[in-house]
């Protein structure tokens, strides 16, 4: 089944497709990350925007700041 874009809301803004360049574009921007970084969660976590979203959360969280040097 393809996507239908004269269904907008509900259960198709909770699944994120990668096949739709515009779908990831708004993906991409909406959780402040590269479309290759989206494609990457949806292949680990599943193409739930939820489970995406927590595990970007979750991969944030590893070191992130803490291999930046401090300033001061």
């Amino acid at each position: 089944m393809s996507d239908n874009k004269d269904k907008t809301g509900g259960q198709d803004r909770k699944r994120i497709n990668v096949n739709q360049d515009y779908e990831l574009a708004d993906w991409a921007k909406k959780f402040g990350v590269t479309k290759e970084e989206l494609k990457a969660a949806v292949k680990a976590a599943g193409d739930s925007a939820d489970k995406v979203e927590q595990h970007l959360k979750s991969s944030r969280g590893k070191g992130s700041d803490s291999d930046k040097p401090s300033r001061g």
